[in-house]
């Protein structure tokens, strides 16, 4: 899914355009144990408690494209009978309406979902007449001709209010107030089916994890049986170490600060497409070659690409794909040694420079503006000789 689609199905979750006919839910103990289940007409709900839901599926579809929304695409294995897609697909056929699947579903959640936490699990089904398009590219809710049928799930911890001191009116006394269970913003969840092309996509599905590194592996194994993606942080970490084994133990600065500003111009290229720029094997290589990597040094390039990529990926068919947002320099420079960090907009890379200066390595920063220490503008050099 795009940017464009995800917003427009994010849209969707509104009091004035509500397009869900039932949800359920799943209150699930720290001994993982189901401790409550509902089932509800969802108009049927006070305003109040739809308007709080409706914040919990816009947040379920928040986030950075490729890094807390990630699409996920079901091996062929499980589209055949008893696969994880075909019960998914079971389930949002039958409306939520038979509890024996909703509950096999959740069954599913519990054994997969690895935390020490209480939780809450919601399940919604919704249909969603898809506008037509007119050919100045709005959209015309008079001009609909398809559905996009779907359910999504919501994955959100349950934690124990703060304590804090209230008024209470029978005492007439401040004193501590008693505290709640509360119902958290989603840690994770999911779209099915994908709306791809602005149309139900029964082949795939749309992830979502609030934090990048804590992607739940077994959840997505044992619930969506799809393959668990990179995060964005062993996406980065596989380009580093691609940079790395390619370059050797000659990599310069330079050389680093070259790669980065080739991926950033990529991104700048591909900024009006509505898919994120996504870098894979040959296109790691045309970076490289772009940003004056020796021809003899990537004569090597393809079998140490694959070295590293095998080095965080189990499933040796799949070759990785990087979303270049998630890597780290494109927004920003940060240069360390033992003692001194130095972060540097990306755009003026070329204040900065090495050199070699009395026998030391030095890095070199171009002042042609003021300079602000703990809040004080300061002069680099004496105020003497700057007149001079």
């Amino acid at each position: 899914m795009n940017v464009s689609e995800i917003k427009e199905i994010k849209g969707s979750f509104s009091l004035e355009a509500c397009t869900i006919d039932r949800i359920c839910g799943c209150y699930v103990n720290n001994e993982k144990e189901k401790q409550a289940v509902s089932k509800d007409a969802f108009m049927s709900l006070p305003d109040e408690e739809q308007h709080k839901y409706m914040e919990f599926f816009k947040k379920t579809l928040s986030g950075t494209l490729g890094k807390n929304l990630i699409d996920m695409e079901f091996p062929l294995a499980e589209e055949a009978d008893g696969g994880r897609q075909k019960k998914l697909l079971a389930l949002r056929d039958s409306a939520l309406s038979d509890d024996e699947l909703v509950n096999r579903f959740y069954d599913l959640v519990i054994e997969g979902y690895d935390t020490v936490e209480k939780y809450f699990i919601i399940l919604i089904h919704a249909v969603y007449d898809v506008p037509g398009i007119t050919s100045d590219g709005i959209l015309n809710e008079d001009a609909s001709d398809s559905v996009y049928d779907h359910i999504l799930c919501a994955i959100c911890p349950v934690k124990l209010e703060k304590g804090t001191l209230s008024y209470d009116p029978d005492e007439n006394r401040i004193s501590e107030k008693i505290r709640d269970w509360i119902v958290s913003d989603p840690a994770h969840g999911f779209l099915f089916p994908a709306f791809n092309d602005r149309t139900a996509d029964i082949h795939s599905l749309l992830y979502y994890t609030k934090k990048s590194e804590e992607m739940q592996e077994g959840f997505i194994d044992h619930v969506l049986g799809t393959d668990p993606p990179l995060s964005a942080g062993d996406q980065a970490d596989l380009f580093n170490t691609v940079v790395r084994q390619t370059l050797g133990d000659d990599i310069t600065l330079d050389d680093v600060m070259a790669i980065n500003d080739n991926v950033r111009i990529m991104i700048n290229d591909h900024s009006d497409d509505p898919e994120p720029y996504l870098m894979d094997k040959s296109e790691i290589r045309r970076i490289f070659e772009k940003s004056g990597v020796d021809n003899e040094i990537m004569e090597d390039f393809d079998w140490k690409y694959d070295e590293a990529a095998n080095s965080v990926s189990e499933d040796e068919e799949a070759a990785p794909v990087i979303h270049a947002s998630n890597l780290s320099g494109i927004k920003k420079i940060d240069i360390r040694t033992p003692d001194v960090v130095i972060k540097v907009n990306p755009e003026r890379s070329d204040l900065i420079e090495t050199r070699l200066i009395d026998g030391r390595e030095c890095l070199v920063i171009a002042v042609d503006d003021r300079v602000v220490i703990n809040g004080m503008q300061v002069h680099t050099i004496p105020a003497d000789r700057l007149k001079r």
